[in-house]
C-alpha cells in the first residue's frame, strides 16, 4: 500500500503520524511524507528592492519543511515503515492532491485543525479540499478538544 502523509508544524500533523503508526501495518506499506511550503502571497511594491529577504524567508520555509518531514520519517522508520520524504513549494491543497495522484497513492493521511465558522471561511480547510479532490481514499485525523 502506498500512503501519503501530509504534515505541517501543527499538533494535528503529529496526531496524523501517530495514527499511521497505530492503525497501519508496516509490512507492505510505503509512506511518503510530504510538506508543502506555502508561497508568499503578495509582494508589496515597497518590498521590491528586498527580494533577497523574501527568498531567505522562502528558503527558511523549505528548511523548516525538511525538519518536519525528517522528524516524521524518523518515527515511521523506527516503527518499521519504508519511508520517503518530499518538500515542495506550492499551495498545500493542490500539492497534496497532485502528489498523491502522481505517486499513485492508495491512501492520504492528513491532520485537521478543526476550524469552524469564520476561521474556516477565511482560512479554508486543507483537509476538506483534499477529501473533495483526491482520487484515492483520505483519512482525516482529529485531536480531542481540550
Amino acid at each position: 500500500m502506498k500512503l501519503l502523509l501530509a504534515v505541517d508544524e501543527s499538533e494535528f500533523s503529529e496526531a496524523a503520524v501517530q495514527a499511521v503508526i497505530r492503525q497501519m501495518r508496516p509490512e507492505n506499506t510505503e509512506v511518503r511524507v510530504l510538506h508543502a511550503v506555502k508561497p508568499l502571497l503578495v509582494i508589496p511594491y515597497s518590498y521590491m528592492g528586498q527580494i533577497g529577504d523574501i527568498e531567505a524567508v522562502e528558503q527558511e520555509g523549505v528548511e523548516q519543511g525538511k525538519r518536519l518531514v525528517g522528524h516524521a520519517e524518523q518515527l515511521l522508520t523506527k516503527a518499521g515503515f519504508k519511508t520517503s520524504t518530499l518538500v515542495e513549494k506550492g499551495e498545500p491543497r493542490a500539492m497534496i492532491v497532485d502528489c498523491a495522484k502522481q505517486w499513485n497513492a492508495d491512501l492520504i493521511f492528513v491532520g485537521s485543525h478543526g476550524r469552524k465558522g469564520l476561521d474556516r471561511l477565511l482560512i479554508g480547510s486543507v483537509a476538506e479540499a483534499v477529501l473533495r479532490h483526491a482520487d484515492c481514499s483520505v483519512e482525516i485525523v482529529r485531536t480531542p478538544r481540550s
